[in-house]
């Protein structure tokens, strides 16, 4: 998506580490009108495909999983909590991730009343690196006996081979922008 590429070439910024930050548009202040487009690509990218949910992780795939919902017929959209809470009541799906960008495991929590057995869930996140947390979420679906019929991604740092390992065992990843080479040094990023 040439839109989301040329975002990321001018308000992107390449850290040490392979971080790239995109808090400017993406995942701290959002973009509502380019989360618009990013939803109306996913339902390009992903319209020869039955979803009757979106799945997500608190917090920063919230925004862009709720906006590409309007452009999936209002599906609704499910998110899983980082954290226990006591507004999480009954039962629930659970399992551990590891995060690339915090560097430390965290539990994902789903209620088990949101995820069904025959779901056609389509997984909304805003980056796939080392695809850590997308394996979390797709536990989770396999748990609910929900399949996951695609998986949206912003910004696949392909590099990294997260969305070629998801590739390799079947599953459908469609990344707006795919990163194959960032270099902190001189801020230079190379897409796919």
């Amino acid at each position: 998506m040439q839109e989301l590429e040329d975002r990321i070439r001018h308000d992107g910024i390449v850290k040490a580490g392979n971080v790239l930050k995109v808090d400017a548009f993406l995942n701290h202040q959002c973009d509502v009108e380019l989360f618009d487009h990013m939803g109306a690509e996913w339902a390009r990218l992903f319209k020869d495909v039955e979803i009757n949910k979106i799945l997500t992780i608190e917090a920063s795939g919230i925004g862009m999983a709720c906006i590409a919902a309007q452009h999936f017929g209002g599906v609704p959209v499910v998110f899983a909590k980082k954290a226990q809470s006591i507004n999480l009541d009954g039962e629930q799906y659970a399992t551990t991730i590891y995060s690339f960008t915090k560097q430390k495991e965290y539990p994902v929590i789903v209620g088990k009343r949101f995820l069904s057995e025959g779901d056609k869930v389509l997984i909304i996140d805003d980056f796939l690196a080392n695809g850590c947390a997308l394996e979390g979420l797709i536990k989770i679906c396999e748990a609910a006996g929900a399949e996951v019929a695609g998986i949206g991604i912003a910004v696949e740092k392909g590099f990294q081979g997260g969305g070629d390992k998801l590739r390799e065992r079947g599953f459908r990843v469609e990344s707006l922008a795919r990163i194959a080479d960032m270099d902190c040094d001189t801020d230079e990023i190379t897409f796919a």
